[in-house]
């Protein structure tokens, strides 16, 4: 039997962390390399056990079985109708399973496998996954891992983004984890056999196109913030004047402390230069924390909080703005309205060409603000509201939800900008044009 192989799939191939996904674009050949790295493990680990899971079976039965049937030998194995599994002549097994709901999870649970892979892996969300890690197991002394393929999109394209794409340099194993990035032009047999499919997967809308063709992890389907792209809205930002107008804006919950400052340039720019992300902490450690982020003497023109701080506990007759102002922390009340406010975020999003033709925006995001450019792009759309964003995962909403406040509370038309005439700099003041 004669196997012919990308370069890339001979990366997965060869893989040996316990985790290895490979992911990106439509067409990169992923699935293949699947099944061809599952027949070599067969081969070589006599009386080894696989599992091969799609989220459904007439997924997998159209797509993955379907190719094996035509790929495996028959000379060396047969496949089983009943229990969807191919069985060699050295004793390994090959088992075909789905996963639709997160209670099947169950059905393998005295299971054991020396190598569960995960086709289209962002189709399961991270219960179902971390739940299927623990059947991998055994002491007959072979390899153990986890190998996934997928392009972006899905259930579960946050937690597949957050696990591999944020914290991994490609093809560099970190942790017991690799990421491979998938491109379609990496498949040189499939260019070849069909060198129309690039031309297909262009005709598609924008955001389809770049995360199937592209494989961009930045986009997926439902995404809410499809404006956002790090190429324009995240960069350094300026040595900031201190005649600048500069705010902060919170969401505060036990859960957590989102905590962002924003710089107002004299153009209308919003520049989130700082953030805070904590959890676990009570007001006065809230408090602490940002006090402790603000550098000596830094005025902060405008705190703003969401409506919900300022309600009084009953028990206390306080509120939680009541006991940031204890701390020294003054903070007005923000507006609250979710899809208004969602939409001011938008203006600032939306992308425009400048005076250079340069695409710029009037959103910018200092890379140190980490779990903003994470989370902001991961937001969805309500699946009732469209409008509105969904409220889960409930972690991706904290840092958004603190650019929301301020979007919507403070509009750069009609500010009356006051420099410091002692800070030095009116000269630059009145070169932006300001009286």
């Amino acid at each position: 039997m004669e196997i012919s192989v990308t370069r890339r799939q001979l990366e997965f191939i060869r893989s040996t962390a316990f985790e290895t996904l490979f992911g990106g674009a439509a067409g990169g050949g992923k699935s293949y390399a699947q099944l061809i790295d599952a027949l070599i493990f067969a081969l070589q680990y006599p009386g080894s056990h696989q599992l091969v899971l799609r989220r459904t079976f007439p997924e997998l039965k159209r797509s993955l079985i379907q190719v094996s049937m035509g790929l495996y030998p028959t000379e060396i194995g047969t496949y089983g109708e009943t229990h969807h599994r191919w069985t060699f002549v050295n004793g390994s097994t090959i088992e075909f399973g789905s996963c639709d709901s997160e209670g099947d999870v169950t059905k393998y649970q005295s299971a054991e496998y020396d190598v569960i892979r995960f086709d289209e892996l962002t189709h399961f969300t991270e219960f179902q996954f971390t739940y299927l890690l623990s059947r991998v197991r055994g002491v007959n002394g072979y390899p153990k891992q986890v190998k996934s393929s997928t392009n972006p999109g899905g259930v579960g394209h946050s937690w597949v983004k957050a696990r591999y794409i944020d914290v991994l340099t490609p093809g560099e194993e970190r942790d017991g984890k690799l990421f491979l990035p998938a491109k379609v032009q990496d498949n040189t047999f499939l260019m070849e056999s069909d060198p129309e499919y690039v031309k297909r997967l262009e005709l598609l809308d924008e955001r389809s196109r770049k995360a199937l063709l592209y494989g961009r992890w930045d986009l997926f389907e439902g995404q809410y913030f499809g404006e956002f792209s790090p190429d324009i809205h995240v960069c350094a930002p300026p040595a900031i004047p201190t005649w600048w107008k500069r705010y902060l804006a919170i969401d505060y919950g036990l859960d957590m402390l989102a905590a962002l400052w924003i710089a107002l340039s004299p153009d209308g720019t919003a520049w989130v230069y700082r953030e805070v992300y904590r959890s676990g902490l009570i007001i006065s450690e809230a408090a602490e924390a940002i006090r402790s982020a603000e550098e000596a003497g830094e005025h902060i023109d405008q705190r703003l909080a969401p409506p919900d701080l300022f309600n009084r506990r009953q028990e206390t007759g306080r509120s939680a703005v009541d006991i940031f102002a204890e701390a020294g922390l003054y903070f007005d009340r923000a507006m609250g309205e979710r899809v208004p406010g969602w939409y001011a975020v938008k203006e600032y999003l939306r992308p425009f060409d400048d005076e250079q033709g340069i695409r710029t925006a009037k959103l910018k995001i200092s890379p140190c603000c980490k779990n903003l450019i994470r989370t902001l792009p991961l937001l969805a759309a309500d699946a009732a509201n469209p409008n509105d964003t969904a409220n889960s995962p409930h972690e991706l909403t904290h840092a958004p939800d603190a650019l929301r406040y301020f979007a919507a509370t403070v509009q750069p038309e009609g500010l009356e900008w006051k420099p410091d005439i002692h800070d030095g700099d009116v000269g630059a003041f009145l070169a932006y044009g300001h009286r």
